[in-house]
């Protein structure tokens, strides 16, 4: 946004704030709050506190620097109220998981290590980032955001100590940290239509049982090495041996075969082909199967539900049946990509494709909070300076996207103002 159009606005901007940072308790922060979101939605090839108090008429870096490194302000309430705002405006068909790579120099910025990069596309120094956003194809925003902590730093008293990291902030797994997210968000009364997650999520069979035991539908990227028996596939116990001693229990006696040995199966004659919606150069289509079946492998753990008279564990082995969606564009080899659903069996295949297909909207989101809102350009190295500049760069993202998502109201003088004008004749 250019000056022009920040100031058209102010106005707005202000009962935003007002609203979204009513949980600060100081005016002159609010009023700290209002000067940063306007810096990080005005023009700029920098977003850093120095370049953005150079901008701004009413800038000054000393002040905004206080209110985003040293203050103590809570950015949790601010970040619930964002989403509040934001959920039943977007009216989310999805939550979508992913993680974000921000590259940095040195090794004192909080979390910072040497790992792989996406943005780079290599092992690089950065920080890596996971983050849950609400999803339509038509709008979407970041709801919350979890800094990985490397295990290096988990035991780094003196990195830990210069970045204020908490005492109780230790390393955790990047789909733990989606899992704390959902679990905040279900805290606030928030849950979501379906989760969706790429294969660096949906690979992990206990990601998927944690979604499964907490009443979570999916849609997970899977890689092609899952296991999966098909549908029909039946547990078989042996015959018990002697008076003595457990039962048997049934499993399954034939090895599991990837998702990619189960769609060979099927055959190119089993695909149809699909639209999943609209883009700016046409239809996107592709070909498409859907079949149930079982997943496997060792972190594929027993029903948490069992018959009220299991009284010493006894299973039946029959293990839970989901949804293999896969995909074989035209012109490809073989197929190229498969998700893992748990949605029920009567849903159509080409809302099983809508959602598998909404992750695209991410991208939209990273760019828009990267390129234009300075997302990665924060140049402070704490961990509460971190999470408050995420929270406002959340703040003025959803800001941003309410503007578009409001309705258009025409000027007094527009041809539909003067057309729907009843003449004096009439």
């Amino acid at each position: 946004m250019d000056a022009h159009e920040v100031n058209r606005v102010r106005a707005g901007l202000a009962l935003y704030v007002a609203d979204v940072f009513a949980s600060v308790p100081r005016r002159d922060q609010r009023a700290k709050g209002d000067c940063y979101l306007r810096g990080l939605m005005l023009d700029g090839r920098r977003k850093s506190i120095q370049a953005m108090a150079a901008r701004l008429p009413d800038g000054n870096e000393q002040n905004l620097q206080q209110f985003v490194n040293q203050s103590t302000w809570d950015p949790v309430p601010v970040q619930r109220r964002v989403c509040e705002r934001m959920l039943p405006l977007i009216r989310p068909t999805a939550w979508v998981i992913d993680d974000v790579s921000l590259p940095k120099d040195g090794r004192m910025s909080v979390a910072v290590a040497r790992q792989y990069c996406g943005a780079l596309g290599k092992r690089a120094n950065c920080q890596v980032v996971v983050s849950v956003h609400a999803a339509t194809d038509a709008a979407s925003c970041p709801l919350q955001w979890r800094l990985f902590l490397p295990p290096e730093w988990a035991a780094d008293a003196d990195r830990r100590a210069k970045t204020l990291i908490p005492p109780e902030v230790t390393h955790r797994e990047k789909w733990r940290l989606a899992l704390d997210m959902l679990d905040t968000l279900a805290g606030w009364g928030m849950t979501p239509p379906v989760v969706v997650a790429d294969a660096a999520y949906g690979t992990n069979g206990h990601f998927r049982a944690a979604l499964a035991d907490r009443g979570l539908d999916y849609m997970l990227a899977v890689r092609t090495d899952v296991t999966a028996h098909p549908f029909d596939a039946e547990p078989e116990a042996p015959a018990r041996e002697g008076a003595v001693g457990c039962w048997p229990q049934p499993r399954y006696r034939q090895p599991a075969p990837s998702v990619a040995a189960l769609a060979k199966e099927l055959g190119p004659d089993a695909f149809t082909t699909l639209t999943w919606r609209q883009g700016s150069r046409g239809r996107l289509q592709s070909r498409f199967a859907a079949l149930r079946v079982r997943p496997a492998g060792k972190a594929v753990e027993r029903p948490i539900k069992r018959a009220a008279s299991d009284q010493q564990g006894w299973w039946d082995g029959i293990l839970p049946d989901c949804w293999l969606l896969i995909e074989w564009p035209d012109g490809a080899e073989a197929p190229t990509d498969y998700w893992l659903s748990s949605l029920p069996a009567n849903t159509p295949i080409d809302e099983l494709v809508r959602l598998a297909k909404v992750r695209w909207r991410i991208e939209h989101d990273y760019r828009e909070l990267k390129h234009g809102l300075g997302l990665d350009h924060f140049e402070g190295r704490s961990w509460p300076g971190w999470h408050h500049h995420v929270t406002l760069v959340s703040a003025a993202h959803a800001f941003l996207t309410e503007q578009r998502l409001a309705p258009k109201v025409p000027a007094p003088d527009s041809p539909s103002i003067r057309s729907s004008t009843p003449s004096r004749t009439s």
